[in-house]
């Protein structure tokens, strides 16, 4: 959008004022990201850039750490147990978040605003406390130290994110359409699957993109609950950071960041289709 031609000198130098603004905001959030990138071709293990780096030499650039990440024992371990955790959590925070957003837009529900607190808790929460609770919960549940406790934490973490997601795609639900369907004689569930679900099927995805982000990122949690045959991809790195500084980490910082960029771009997709759907843009 360019700047109409009636404007005067002094709205040409906001417009222009704010957008830098908004450039430097940008910048500065994202530059400490984007420095991991070229660090993480870094042909020496250091996690600083080398002269020949700085001079462009292709020598001093390398994939070795992306090949280390890739046929090590121990990153495939737990590149297995973040899959496997991912998997699952986000399958039931979606279920359980759908559900939850469902009940929330019944207009009958009493005490909304508290139900919601409570559902969206583990995201205000800080996440040392959900951990220490969490722990004593599955210790003497005895599913502490298991891939149960692990996915039911991320669970518990994720399902926050769907019920936010698809309770915001249900407030412009038109619920004459489930009044017609029943008018018509369709049965609730048959209702359910044909005309709910498939309307609100974009923040259901868009949600369960998020718990899987959640679930691929968190490592407090893990920290707490995970054992060792249960250490994901996070648990890895901090324990990499710790224990022996290797450049890999930065390769595999690399590969979420990619990982996140896509999941947040197909996030804003599903939230186009949703809002044309809705006939909220054309």
């Amino acid at each position: 959008m360019s700047v109409p031609s009636y404007a005067g000198p002094l709205e040409r130098t906001w417009y222009y004022a704010f957008r830098v603004f908004c450039a430097a905001v940008f910048i500065f959030l994202i530059a400490p990201i984007l420095v991991i990138v070229p660090l993480s071709f870094n042909a020496e293990p250091y996690f600083s850039f080398t002269q020949g780096m700085l001079t462009l030499d292709p020598d001093a650039y390398s994939t070795r750490w992306y090949e280390e990440f890739l046929t090590s024992d121990r990153w495939l371990e737990s590149i297995k147990n973040s899959v496997i955790v991912a998997f699952f959590s986000t399958f039931l925070a979606a279920s359980l978040g759908t559900l939850a957003a469902l009940g929330l837009s019944r207009s009958e529900l009493p005490y909304k605003g508290l139900i919601m607190g409570l559902l969206i808790s583990p995201m205000i929460v800080p996440l040392i406390i959900a951990a220490a609770g969490m722990f004593f919960f599955y210790s003497s549940l005895g599913i502490s130290q298991s891939y149960v406790g692990l996915i039911l934490a991320h669970t518990a973490l994720g399902t926050p994110f769907v019920v936010i997601t698809v309770t915001a795609t249900l407030s412009g639900f038109d619920h004459n359409l489930v009044k017609a369907a029943a008018n018509l004689g369709a049965t609730p569930t048959y209702t359910f699957f044909k005309i709910t679900m498939p309307l609100i099927m974009t923040g259901v995805i868009s949600g369960a993109l998020f718990a899987l982000m959640t679930s691929f990122d968190e490592v407090i949690v893990a920290i707490f609950i995970a054992g060792v045959e249960q250490r994901t991809i996070p648990m890895q790195m901090w324990s990499g950071i710790r224990e022996q500084i290797s450049p890999t980490i930065l390769a595999v910082a690399t590969i979420l960041i990619t990982f996140s960029v896509i999941m947040l771009a197909t996030v804003e997709i599903l939230r186009r289709r949703s809002d044309r759907i809705r006939g909220i843009i054309s």
